[in-house]
């Protein structure tokens, strides 16, 4: 049957087709915006890890400007030698990266222990000399210094003379005699060595004499071109004459490569048990050859007393005239002497204020040894910030730095360093200019500097672990405003042109630095400010300690947090921008911006409203606190043999938000110290008060770090750790404290007669205390005890304790 068109099946509908016009331009479109899309998250992750890659890089990235240093090693020739390895009892190398270093150790034959007990190098308290001090020092022409070791009376000294085009020639003496004549015949062993890293460019060798002696050392270095040293002894009988001529690893174990060489090289002459070097002993290197050596030792063994003299000389050094050796050697110390004697007396004025004759011999032991122990260090930190996975290096870099103490810390501490400047700055303005720009060569793009610099070997055998690494996060008090203050008080109207030129060289990274620490070290209200590097997490420690603050384990709020504010910073930032601003006024540089900066934080309305405690009326940090927190002892569990827990920090009150005005002590001084505090305010007589209180900070040696009442005075921090900043005299706070008095002492009003009376009241404690100590023990200290003014932590501690010449002197 035919089917009429209604019936008929209709057409199937056709398909879409990628090939028609309609599909090819709907297609055209979308695949051009998901390339868009794909192409811009791909630009968006690459901008990402680019930019983490960038903030990981940002830590260990050098500020971007002229360099500070622009005369080092031989562009400066008068100080290119000098007394630089500065953790060893005497030594003497080179301002350069990797140079020769001569140096002496010692022995007594007789009391030699396995291990090598009884033999010197490093400054080391556990050697437990009697003393041992620069006597004098001027920083570049000469020292002398005298070691104590038990009887036996060791006199180093050395004297330069400038020549040629590679630093001179130089002459050191080495006598050994006896205190009380006790010693005298028994025998000693000396040994001088030579000694190269292994990255210098050059070569040393051995000079012998005929009779197979080693007589001396020749060589070639870059910075020193060629030279010859002679070891010739001068008076005494020698009983024997051996030598090393070796490869040793590195300078940090010149020590125990000659332990390894006597023990090796020991031999019985007749009675006697002859401890010997063992002559050449170069290893071999994988192709059998004979490394070459960078390690040469002569050794004397004589009878006291005994007397030897090492002469370098520059091979460039054509028309030297007399050698300074002998007698010419006497007149050349003796000259360089008067000079700084001379010297001594018209920048401290120390006889016309009428101190004894020995009061200015001990302040000048104790100013030779600040400048005397000034280190030459190369090499790179270890850095840490939030962005990267772990610490990593610093730029390679020298630097050139006062330390705190030769046998405990002779490095570099940015905290430090302020203080040691006001001594250094003042006797010798371009050595202490060559320090800060060091310093601040070493700030890194962000404007932050590492708090520790331990550069090199032979700082690094001296640090634990956990403290080599510096986090970029963390602050240390800005102490080289402190300096900056002294030298524009003391040369202002006198600054040489190349004295302001240095300063406008530093004066970018000064901006850098300020801003780093106002931005990155700020509270969480306006004009607040909070040290970073507290650790809320700490179970171990009573108080978590706040080592960015210098000050340790004085006591803090107890529960760290964003609403802490520390008054001790903030009177640092306040200080700052007021130096900040004189600065740009000598450098011809807009200064409004910290001008504006110091008149609002020095503001005694909001500084009171912040950190003046109505209640307990004085001047405290604000936070999370309770005093309730003790160390107990965990509680092991039945049965069990394990050893016994650690004590753990307990707490037994809930803290509360409130200013910390339990604790008085340095901490609540800031506004005072720091002359934030206006001269007829009530809240500098209430502070001149407490001074006076011997049941708070007042003792006849000083003022102690922490008032006697409060709950954590002379408290151990850890099971382990014994209080630090707890109780203890320190002189850095003293001499700030003494300074401000004198400030304070010039202001007609209530408070001028009082701040006057305790300044010379106080200045007095502390000059008689720290000579009378050092007579007593025959070191100055890192601390001294607030109950007896004993001697107490590192010792000799000759960097900011050194500061009691400038309380002599009264130089503030």
């Amino acid at each position: 049957m035919a089917r009429t068109k209604h019936q008929e099946k209709p057409p199937k509908p056709k398909a879409k087709s990628i090939g028609t016009n309609e599909n090819k331009k709907e297609y055209s479109t979308k695949i051009p915006m998901l390339n868009s899309i794909l192409a811009v998250l791909c630009i968006l992750v690459a901008a990402w890890f680019s930019y983490k890659g960038y903030l990981e890089t940002r830590v260990n990235t050098p500020f971007d400007t002229e360099k500070l240093v622009i005369e080092t090693g031989l562009d400066v020739p008068e100080r290119y030698w000098g007394t630089y390895s500065s953790g060893i009892y005497f030594a003497l190398k080179t301002r350069d990266p990797h140079s020769l270093v001569t140096g002496l150790m010692w022995y007594f034959p007789q009391h030699l222990r396995q291990g090598g007990e009884g033999f010197r190098h490093w400054c080391e308290q556990g050697d437990r000399l009697d003393r041992y001090a620069w006597l004098e020092h001027d920083g570049r022409n000469f020292g002398i210094q005298e070691i104590l070791d038990g009887g036996a009376v060791i006199k180093t000294s050395f004297v330069k003379k400038l020549g040629g085009s590679h630093g001179g020639d130089w002459t050191a003496r080495i006598a050994v005699s006896s205190e009380q004549k006790e010693r005298d015949g028994e025998e000693i062993s000396l040994l001088y060595y030579t000694a190269i890293e292994e990255k210098t460019k050059g070569w040393i060798k051995a000079a012998s004499g005929g009779d197979d002696k080693l007589t001396g050392v020749t060589g070639e270095t870059d910075g020193l071109g060629t030279f010859k040293l002679d070891i010739n002894p001068i008076s005494g009988v020698v009983e024997e004459h051996s030598y090393l001529v070796t490869a040793a690893p590195g300078l940090h174990v010149l020590k125990e490569t000659v332990l390894h060489n006597l023990q090796l090289a020991s031999q019985k002459v007749g009675s006697k048990r002859r401890i010997i070097l063992g002559g050449e002993q170069l290893p071999l290197d994988t192709k059998g050859k004979e490394v070459q050596p960078n390690f040469i030792v002569s050794q004397v063994t004589a009878k006291i007393p005994f007397e030897f003299e090492v002469t370098f000389e520059s091979g460039s050094f054509l028309d030297r005239g007399e050698k300074l050796t002998g007698k010419t050697y006497d007149t050349t110390l003796e000259k360089q002497r008067k000079v700084f004697n001379d010297k001594f007396e018209k920048v401290f004025k120390l006889k016309s204020k009428g101190f004894k004759d020995d009061e200015i011999s001990f302040a000048k032991m104790a100013f030779s040894n600040m400048i005397g122990s000034i280190g030459y260090f190369y090499g790179s930190s270890l850095v840490q910030s939030e962005y990267t996975k772990g610490s990593v290096p610093y730029w390679k870099a020298p630097l050139y730095s006062g330390v705190p103490s030769r046998s405990f810390f002779p490095r570099g501490f940015l905290w430090d360093e302020g203080f040691h400047g006001l001594l250094i700055s003042a006797w010798d303005l371009d050595i202490e200019l060559d320090i800060i720009s060091h310093w601040f060569d070493l700030m890194n793009v962000e404007g932050w500097i590492p708090r520790e610099m331990i550069l090199g070997q032979e700082a690094l055998a001296k640090v634990p672990e956990e403290f080599i690494t510096q986090v970029n996060t963390n602050a240390n008090p800005p102490t080289f405003f402190l300096t900056l203050q002294s030298i524009l008080k003391r040369y202002n109207g006198e600054f040489s042109e190349k004295n302001i030129q240095a300063l406008e060289r530093l004066y970018p990274r000064l901006q850098t630095w300020f801003d780093w620490y106002n931005t990155t070290q700020t509270g969480d209200l306006p004009g607040t400010y909070r040290w970073r590097g507290r650790d809320p997490t700490a179970i171990r420690e009573v108080n978590p300690k706040t080592l960015t603050s210098g000050l340790d384990d004085y006591p803090r709020a107890s529960h760290p947090n964003v609403d802490e504010r520390h008054v001790d910073l903030r009177c640092w930032i306040a200080f700052s921008a007021n130096i900040m601003a004189q600065i740009s006024e000598v450098v011809k540089r807009p200064g409004c911006k910290y001008s504006d900066t110091f008149s609002y934080l020095s503001n005694n309305d909001i500084l009171n409203k912040l950190h003046w405690s109505p209640g307990a009326r004085r001047y405290c940090d604000y936070g999370l606190h309770t005093d309730k927190v003790v160390l107990r002892r965990p509680k092991p569990p039945p049965r069990s043999h394990s050893p016994t827990s650690e004590m753990i920090r307990v707490v037994l009150e809930d803290p509360t938000l409130r200013y910390v005005d339990t604790t008085f002590g340095y901490v609540s001084l800031f506004p005072f110290i720091l002359e934030l505090i206006e001269p007829n305010s009530p809240q500098l007589g209430k502070i001149l008060e407490d001074l006076t209180n011997p049941d708070l900070l007042w003792t006849n040696y000083g003022l102690r770090s922490l008032a006697k009442n409060a709950p954590l005075y002379m408290g151990r921090n850890t099971e382990h750790d014994p209080p630090y900043w707890r109780g203890a005299i320190w002189m850095n706070i003293n001499y700030l404290v003494v300074r401000s008095l004198k400030h304070y002492s010039k202001y007609e009003g209530p408070h001028r007669a009082k701040s006057l009376k305790i300044y010379n009241e106080l200045r007095q404690n502390l000059i008689r205390n720290v000579i009378s100590k050092y007579k007593q023990s025959g070191y100055m200290w890192e601390n001294y005890g607030d109950t007896h003014g004993e001697g107490k932590g590192s010792h000799p501690f000759t960097g900011w304790t050194s500061l009691i010449v400038l309380i002599m002197s009264e130089l503030y």
